[in-house]
């Protein structure tokens, strides 16, 4: 459905050992050391070809390696912050709530994203950050983040052209709340989750791992939490997905997308899905 991103074992290597011996130097938590750069360089390489140096350079920024518990926030609005973060491990949500205290879910984050990259050139922050589940989270101050731009520009337009993805996939949530039935909106969002999580090495036969409760994609969509109950189990029953607990798996992603109204053009894929 994706192809992942090809780096050579050579490269692999090296970059892994340069990746360990900065967090090292650091002092920071080694985890999988494998895990890290290779889905934030698969996230990055998906919209944007790098070549070797540049690799070696996203590798070597410095990451204050830090981890966090489910439900609790990266960044709020409001916040002025001096610094961005990439997601390692976990799931996270953009969000902002209303005076009522109503949660709106406008954006789920996977492993690789850098959900806010925007605050690099924003003084304040106009939404949002928490995690769904257990983090781990690499933040990268801002001054390395602008020194790396300088260095590299064509790492500045990737990352532009990652910024200008997310306003891409808010446009796309903003019909899929606004003009979708429910059974539409659930099917996309699942479509897009896939083919997102493809791209960063983190599905197999169609299967991955997505721990977001009915409550979030309710957030999410609009809908009640019963909504998304039958919405679910109607995708269930029509064959297209299959469900047991966290993990989920696609039966007729031709039908799923069918059903979700998904076309993956919004996602700006430099390596395209296949079937």
């Amino acid at each position: 459905m994706i192809g992942r991103a090809i780096i050579s074992n050579r490269s692999q290597a090296l970059m892994t050992e340069r990746w360990m011996c900065s967090r090292l130097q650091q002092g920071g938590a080694l985890l999988d050391p494998t895990a890290h750069p290779r889905r934030l360089l698969a996230k990055l390489e998906s919209l944007f070809a790098l070549a070797e140096a540049e690799r070696r350079a996203i590798v070597d920024l410095p990451l204050q390696v830090t981890h966090l518990r489910a439900d609790q926030d990266i960044v709020r609005e409001g916040d002025r912050p001096t610094r961005s973060c990439t997601l390692l491990e976990g799931f996270a949500a953009m969000f902002k709530v209303t005076a009522e205290g109503k949660r709106q879910i406008t954006g789920f984050h996977i492993p690789g994203d850098i959900p806010d990259l925007q605050s690099l050139h924003l003084e304040v922050l106009d939404t949002s950050l928490g995690t769904l589940t257990p983090c781990t989270v690499g933040f990268i101050q801002h001054e390395a983040l602008h020194a790396l731009c300088d260095r590299h520009p064509r790492i500045a337009k990737a990352l532009w052209r990652e910024t200008l993805v997310d306003a891409a996939i808010f446009r796309e949530w903003t019909v899929n709340v606004g003009r979708r039935e429910a059974y539409a909106r659930i099917a996309h969002i699942l479509c897009e989750l896939m083919v997102r999580l493809q791209v960063v090495g983190l599905t197999q036969d169609h299967t991955a791992q997505i721990p977001i409760t009915q409550n979030e994609f309710a957030d999410a969509t609009g809908l009640s939490n019963v909504h998304v109950n039958r919405v679910l189990q109607a995708l269930r029953s029509d064959g297209l997905i299959v469900l047991r607990g966290n993990t989920f798996q696609v039966v007729d992603w031709d039908k799923l997308t069918q059903a979700g109204d998904f076309d993956p053009t919004y996602l700006h894929l430099h390596r395209r899905p296949a079937a």
